[in-house]
């Protein structure tokens, strides 16, 4: 792991985060990376590197993961996540944020904007969301038996570096496709991910982090969502982990939010045909200009919103 800083929380937690592109500070709205399962804030660095030229961008580990450290009795709930994510923007004093969840990062995003609506502990934010990517995740826990991330047996026998790496490559088919991973032009990708993976990814705290996403409940907060956040939907046709049609109820939810665009303009991705792990598709250049495209976009209104949102509905 590369250089960082940790913020200590009263519950004892250590959270391991980088704050990228410090020399534009106050220049442009920061944006911050929420990762998924088994994800460290590495993970994404291709794209948020492009982006700290422009931007401050925070990544950070999840308690329990990378750098970070959690208690022997995390309680380890989705909401427990929101909160340490509060924690750390708040820590860094930022008025306005742009955040950027995937799969259960997307779930703890959404958290965190109803901790001021909490039923029984409501938290007001101290900050001010200005949009919010939402990337290949859900509202609902999913209960298809079709889709959820799987994790292939552990092998028979003494575990070596050589049978872990095979677990790990066992296990990762359902974050892409099955032409991606399979495709001679990525087996060098595949092998840099898996040596990736096998550092500092405790797998007890996967299976938490894989419970907590399959116990929330966001039930009548999306309607108190403010329109004076903007929302981008990023999702792939060709996700195994959660459903693509989970696009089209998100914009019932949320009806003033877009779909990241298809075509050749900047600020686009070339096609909705990729996976979960939607990083690994295109050139980093594509999902650098689709970020910065929708962060310098600003709310004009419902009725242009919902021009957007059903050219995108007639082709989903």
């Amino acid at each position: 792991m590369s250089d960082h800083s940790i913020l200590q929380l009263s519950d004892g937690t250590q959270l391991a985060y980088e704050v990228l592109g410090s020399d534009h500070r106050g220049v442009s709205v920061p944006l911050v990376f929420v990762g998924g399962i088994t994800s460290c804030r590495g993970d994404t660095k291709k794209v948020s590197s492009l982006l700290a030229k422009c931007r401050q961008v925070l990544i950070y580990d999840h308690r329990g993961m990378g750098d970070s450290k959690a208690r022997k009795d995390d309680p380890f709930t989705i909401e427990t996540l929101a909160r340490d994510l509060l924690s750390l923007i708040q820590h860094l004093q930022w008025s306005e944020v742009a955040l950027c969840g995937h799969s259960m990062g997307g779930i703890v995003v959404q958290s965190l904007l109803f901790l001021p609506f909490h039923r029984t502990n409501p938290t007001p934010l101290r900050f001010r969301p200005t949009h919010i990517v939402l990337a290949c995740t859900t509202f609902t826990p999913n209960v298809d038996p079709r889709y959820g991330l799987k994790f292939a047996s552990r092998p028979e026998g003494p575990l070596t570096r050589e049978t872990i790496r095979e677990t790990v490559r066992l296990s990762m088919p359902p974050n892409y496709d099955p032409e991606w991973f399979a495709s001679e032009t990525n087996q060098q990708r595949i092998e840099e991910i898996i040596d990736r993976g096998l550092i500092g990814r405790p797998f007890k705290t996967i299976l938490q982090q894989r419970r907590a996403s399959s116990q929330f409940d966001f039930t009548g907060f999306h309607s108190r969502l403010s329109p004076d956040t903007q929302f981008m939907i990023i999702h792939g046709e060709l996700d195994q982990i959660l459903p693509f049609s989970n696009v089209q109820e998100f914009l019932r939810l949320i009806p003033w939010a877009r779909v990241v665009p298809v075509g050749d303009a900047p600020g686009s991705v070339p096609t909705l045909r990729f996976g979960h792990d939607w990083v690994e598709y295109f050139d980093p250049q594509v999902w650098c200009s689709v970020f910065e495209a929708f962060l310098q976009a600003r709310y004009t209104g419902e009725g242009s919103a919902m021009i957007t949102i059903r050219h995108r509905r007639s082709a989903l």
